[in-house]
């Protein structure tokens, strides 16, 4: 929310393109049955809990970027999608599938019952994303082997870049050498988005980082009226991104329409998150 607020400043000058993902490895998620210890899967974790239940038939049955929203939903309210700017089209390629296979052999052996599963899912999976505005958006899926945890977020315009995973970023004028990284940490200090100034103490310790606080805030505040954050056409317009990924594979990676949810009222449609909304 910092670097949108940078954004909203035109810290970055034009955006030209932006990048997001979910990138986690999730093998011990995907073979976790909640039944306990060595209760049929592979690992096993709290008992009666497991993502298994339907992240791993996805990964068997689908090859497309099956989470898209993680990474969509940030750089989308920075591009102003549905909001003076929308998604046009798209193209998606997976690499093959070995992760989910290999870990089933390495954990449990050839002899495994899941050894001989086939699972459809790529386990990286790209997703280019051209925008009306002219700028692009690539999206990553990356769940099925080592690595750690990102987001992947990328922000890059006429005047600059911010990388999440590096902690970095760079804008011209500003950064005292010219071509080297600068720590994000001043910037994101100075130009903290209003609503974490002003709730922040609330918000320490809900989860994911304190974003918890402001999901539930976002959704009490529309119960008593207010226009939600995000509406079902944000919710409609990421989402899509996961089937028509799966065209796009299988058609060799064609270009793929993304629909119009908004009947062109995206071209009438304010902002959200602005220097002062919601503060």
């Amino acid at each position: 929310m910092a670097v949108l607020n940078m954004v909203r400043r035109d810290m970055f000058g034009e955006l030209l393109h932006c990048q997001g993902g979910y990138q986690h490895d999730l093998r011990h998620v995907k073979f976790n049955d909640g039944l306990g210890p060595y209760g049929g899967g592979v690992e096993f974790g709290e008992k009666g809990f497991s993502e298994a239940k339907w992240r791993t038939q996805h990964s068997v049955d689908r090859n497309g970027d099956l989470y898209p929203t993680h990474g969509l939903g940030p750089v989308s309210t920075m591009l102003d999608i549905n909001r003076g700017n929308r998604m046009l089209y798209l193209t998606s390629t997976a690499t093959q599938s070995r992760g989910l296979k290999k870990y089933i052999v390495d954990k449990g052996g050839m002899n495994h019952p899941n050894s001989s599963v086939d699972f459809k899912c790529g386990d990286i999976v790209t997703t280019v994303i051209k925008c009306h505005q002219g700028q692009t958006i690539m999206l990553s899926h990356d769940t099925n082997n080592p690595r750690p945890y990102s987001l992947n977020f990328r922000v890059q315009g006429t005047l600059g870049i911010w990388q999440k995973d590096a902690r970095s970023l760079y804008i011209e004028g500003l950064s005292k050498e010219e071509h080297r990284w600068e720590k994000e940490d001043k910037y994101l200090e100075e130009f903290d988005h209003p609503l974490w100034k002003r709730f922040q103490d609330q918000a320490a310790g809900s989860g994911h980082g304190g974003m918890d606080f402001f999901i539930f805030r976002a959704f009490v505040e529309a119960l008593k009226g207010a226009e939600p954050v995000i509406d079902v056409y944000d919710a409609v317009s990421m989402s899509v991104i996961s089937p028509l990924s799966e065209k796009s594979i299988r058609l060799g990676s064609a270009s793929v329409k993304i629909p119009d949810f908004t009947r062109s009222k995206w071209k009438k449609n304010k902002p959200i998150f602005g220097l002062n909304d919601q503060a």
